[in-house]
């Protein structure tokens, strides 16, 4: 119930004086009575300040001090309140005990930084991988303890939304993931896992495909070759050969195709070497790819149409751009109706560059579109043979923006059509 300490302390102080005014009337000295009064009152007041003052200085983590009256009330609030608080206080205590005892079990590390980088808490595991130490590495940056470059890009870059895999500070045949997340007011969690055993199998994956790519290119360009030589030293003598040598040569070539595919992919995936980039004129490019996507429509007589806005070049590999941008406007050709208008556009804002290619076609449901760049994925597998694809294509082109610090965006409605957009970075551009 809300005091109104004003009306009390008026109606205690009118009391005092009227019991000083008739003493006085009865000793006859009414004004001395209440000069009496009010000075007694005075410095009990002053009295119990005194008291209060000396307990917020010297003990306030005691029991506040007993009195009777008003200030008996205020000083029985404040223990009140003061109980409620030490309740609180422990509560909020025993939720950061049970979940730092719990983050401490976590084989995982982790590691708590403020908005400026430096080291506030970590765990054991943290202490076991990266190689932190108590009570030294507390307030340090994390530069000054984790010092490969790419953990330092990474870091100051900001752009958390995919992990960072690079070998320990401590041991470099143990791989680990950073995942950083953002909290408060700019503060970072940083989680740190082992996954040496998944990068291991991801190497091992990667070797394989490359080496069963690489021996296979070799017996079926024999088989294609001889097949090309049936053929031409066909003299019509046995046409119901004919039609099979055709097929097995389609399938042949469609075999070849998916090799380089994967090859590609296996280089795009092993090579780290970037000394060779130079300036890479897109605008010059794009008129040779349009003209090679109107000889793939052929009689299929798709509309294919180009506007470049911006003569910017881009710092990279002309092959692996040239293919990125190829796949994008070869599969609008493939999978858009006969007479279907396609459109490729090339743009740059403040944030970067942007290379569009619009269709008209069939549109991809949107539970499709997050998987589209995974090897093999296909919206609808009876377009293996129609088509003639591979399933790479949108995986090579994710592999080359990647390594161009690019990003594809892709929307789609269903009965409007699809666009893919290669968004590259302002960096990037010259």
């Amino acid at each position: 119930m809300e005091v109104n300490w004003f009306r009390v302390i008026i109606g205690r102080l009118f009391w005092l004086l009227l019991a000083c005014l008739l003493a006085g009337l009865a000793l006859g000295q009414p004004a001395w009575a209440l000069v009496v009064g009010l000075g007694g009152y005075l410095g009990w007041t002053l009295f119990q300040m005194q008291r209060f003052q000396h307990w917020l200085q010297t003990r306030p983590g005691d029991p506040p001090p007993e009195t009777r009256g008003l200030w008996g009330e205020i000083f029985d609030g404040i223990y009140h309140m003061q109980r409620r608080d030490k309740r609180a206080r422990a509560r909020l205590q025993s939720v950061i005990e049970r979940i730092q005892a719990s983050t401490a079990a976590l084989s995982d590390a982790v590691v708590v930084l403020d908005k400026d980088g430096h080291l506030e808490w970590w765990n054991h595991s943290a202490e076991r991988l990266l190689g932190l130490r108590a009570p030294d590495d507390s307030g340090q940056h994390v530069h000054n303890l984790l010092r490969d470059p790419r953990f330092v890009e990474y870091f100051d870059l900001g752009n958390y939304r995919e992990p960072l895999d690079i070998p320990s500070p401590l041991n470099l045949s143990i791989w680990l993931q950073y995942n950083i997340t953002r909290y408060g007011n700019g503060e970072r969690l940083m989680l740190v896992r082992d996954v040496t055993r998944l990068h291991n199998l991801e190497q091992m994956r990667k070797d394989f495909v490359a080496n069963v790519s690489h021996e296979l290119r070799t017996p079926l360009t024999v088989v294609v070759g001889y097949l090309e030589t049936m053929i031409d030293s066909d003299d019509g003598s046995n046409p119901r050969w004919l039609r099979p040598l055709h097929q097995m040569q389609q399938q042949a070539r469609r075999m070849q195709s998916l090799l380089n595919d994967l090859l590609m992919l296996s280089r795009l995936e092993t090579s780290e070497a970037r000394a060779e980039e130079k300036p890479v004129s897109i605008d010059l490019m794009l008129p040779g790819i349009r003209k090679d996507a109107l000889a793939l429509s052929g009689d299929r007589q798709h509309d294919i149409t180009l506007e470049c806005t911006t003569q910017a070049r881009i710092m990279g590999l002309e092959t692996e751009l040239r293919s990125a941008i190829s796949n994008l406007v070869y599969n609008a050709v493939k999978y858009t109706q006969d007479g279907g208008k396609i459109h490729i556009s090339w743009s740059q804002d403040d944030r970067g560059a942007r290379l569009s290619v619009s269709d008209n076609g069939p549109g991809i449901a949107q539970e499709h579109l997050h998987r589209l760049t995974e090897r093999f994925y296909r919206v609808d597998s009876s377009r293996n043979s129609t088509t003639g694809g591979t399933g790479l294509g949108l995986a090579i082109v994710k592999h080359v923006l990647m390594r161009h610090q690019g990003e594809l965006q892709i929307s789609s409605t269903l009965g409007q059509g699809s666009t893919f957009s290669c968004v590259f970075p302002a960096e990037r551009l010259i």
